[in-house]
């Protein structure tokens, strides 16, 4: 089982977006059996999904209703195979964490034809979610495409040793 761990600022909008698109879409793109999780790099732990992301969500079938925000930490770097984040300063804060995990972080945009962060859409109307949705949706799909032949997993050898205390940096 891999385990992919998508990451934004406040685990409220962006990453729980993605995860809720990965886990829709997954299973029917890849043949590697893939569990999904998100967290935000300055989250407050136990928020619900914001209400414009739970609402595009829907309309598309992705239900955030049970969504609660956590806060990236030591142990969800380590124990993840591949990190996703939504912008450069989120794979920053990865690489505080644990440097070697730079080595199987990607930005979500590197697997799809965008370049560069995806914009936080927290405080925009829910036009301006609905095309982050889009985009999230576009890049997730694109990303589901390539696990198959992708390299840049975490390495075996690495294993998932290291500080399970789940505090952050």
């Amino acid at each position: 089982m891999k385990k992919i761990l998508f990451v934004c600022s406040g685990n409220t909008c962006r990453s729980p977006l993605a995860e809720g698109i990965a886990s829709k879409t997954l299973s029917d793109r890849t043949q590697i059996p893939t569990e999904v999780s998100s967290a935000g790099s300055s989250a407050f732990e136990g928020m619900p999904a914001s209400q414009h992301a739970a609402n595009v969500a829907l309309q598309h079938g992705v239900d955030l209703s049970h969504h609660r925000s956590r806060l990236l930490n030591t142990k969800s770097v380590r124990e993840a195979d591949l990190i996703v984040t939504m912008g450069n300063k989120h794979m920053k804060t990865v690489g505080v964490i644990d440097p070697e995990a730079l080595s199987y972080t990607v930005l979500l945009t590197d697997f799809c034809d965008e370049t560069g962060d995806v914009h936080d859409p927290i405080g925009g109307d829910q036009a301006e979610y609905e095309r982050i949705y889009a985009l999230i949706e576009r890049c997730v799909t694109a990303m589901a495409d390539s696990l198959d032949g992708y390299e840049r997993w975490k390495s075996e050898k690495r294993g998932k040793t290291g500080d399970d205390s789940g505090e952050s940096p």
